[in-house]
């Protein structure tokens, strides 16, 4: 058997011996040794990890826009991240025109259809609610099936204007009438109140931005406790994902959740251009840092940006090294060192070990970073 690309010697992040074979973009074999004629052969150096290519479902990487926008590259595969989801940076009106120019990209670009028609031109996009019409979403969906893997709704009070929680009821009508796909939901400061809009979401459903600093959080900023209906929420089976941004993560939240038992679902970074080049998000791989110095463990933190986000929504052949599935691969190392890592509300904590991709495969093709 000849193959187009073989990973030699390479570790998953269990500390087990892995070698990968891809053909014609698909993963043909994995096993911990594969002794096989290969047109192209990565030999890894001792200590370095394999893991599926890790999937970023909370970006902004629509280049023609002017609030929140980046390039698809450079928070994709420059970073080790193969796979990004744009969060709702456009609506029915533009997402055709994100579409072709996302084509262009090296990294695997799909997009969640703002329920407002021109999505994030301005901050209140959803103070308009004649902007939200349910027959273009519909459009949307049904001309790029491939493109766009979900709806978004910004639940906060900068974007609602008066409307409370009507927003969310229309999203909700809409995924109904739209084969139930994924929801993902912007929290931030009430107007709506968290409750209200957690009551409305349901599993399956993501609420992204889930440990913000805000008074509107999960946390009881009296009592230093987790909020009964957050609880309530996580347990019926609403995801939780991080969306780190530049106002939404903070480490004492992610803390006392998680010395409550109560864990991110996903990683994501809710990237654009101001907070990757100024920070305090960087990349994915230093959000996926900051969880690690919460106490997340290593595995886990690779599952919440493979696995996780794969199922939430409902990529079947990303996510895991099996053969069949696409030839997606980040290859990485975890070196001892030092870094201070600043949240969203300035506060800091010095990370020890720090991950860093050395190569990413998209399609079976290699790219050094």
């Amino acid at each position: 058997m000849s193959y187009d690309l073989i990973i030699k010697n390479g570790k998953t992040i269990e500390g087990k011996p892995i070698e990968i074979a891809i053909n014609a973009g698909k993963i043909a074999k994995v096993a911990d040794k594969i002794e096989a004629d290969s047109k192209e052969v990565v030999e890894l150096a001792e200590g370095t990890y394999v893991s599926a290519g890790w999937i970023d479902d909370h970006v902004h990487c629509f280049e023609k826009m002017t609030l929140y926008y980046d390039f698809p590259d450079e928070i994709g595969v420059k970073k080790g991240v193969t796979t990004v989801i744009d969060a709702g940076t456009t609506g029915a009106e533009n997402i055709h025109e994100f579409y072709d120019l996302a084509k262009q990209a090296q990294t695997n670009v799909y997009a969640l259809v703002n329920i407002s028609k021109w999505g994030i031109v301005e901050q209140d996009e959803l103070a308009d609610l004649s902007k939200v019409k349910e027959e273009l979403v519909h459009q949307a969906l049904s001309e790029l099936p491939d493109f766009v893997v979900g709806i978004k709704a910004r639940m906060s009070k900068t974007v609602i204007g008066d409307n409370g929680i009507t927003p969310l009821e229309m999203a909700k009508k809409i995924q109904k009438n739209n084969n139930d796909l994924p929801l993902m939901v912007h929290i931030g400061s009430a107007p709506p109140k968290l409750d209200e809009i957690l009551a409305h979401m349901s599993k399956g459903d993501i609420l992204t931005h889930c440990f913000n600093g805000k008074a509107n959080g999960i946390l009881n900023q009296e009592t230093d406790q987790i909020k009964d209906f957050a609880w309530k929420a996580y347990e019926k089976g609403v995801i939780f994902d991080i969306g780190h941004g530049t106002d939404s993560f903070n480490f004492h939240v992610a803390e006392t959740a998680l010395n409550e038992g109560m864990k991110a679902t996903s990683i994501s970074t809710d990237i654009y251009i101001r907070n990757r080049e100024a920070g305090p998000v960087y990349d994915l791989a230093t959000t996926m840092e900051k969880l690690r110095v919460v106490g997340y463990g290593w595995p886990e933190i690779i599952e919440k940006v493979t696995i996780a986000p794969a199922e939430s929504f409902h990529f079947d052949t990303k996510g895991r090294l099996k053969e069949g599935y696409d030839g997606d691969i980040t290859i990485f190392t975890i070196e001892a060192g030092k870094k201070t890592l600043t949240d969203s509300n300035g506060f800091t904590r010095e990370a020890t070990e720090l991950i860093k991709p050395v190569k990413t495969i998209i399609g079976g093709i290699v790219y050094d970073n």
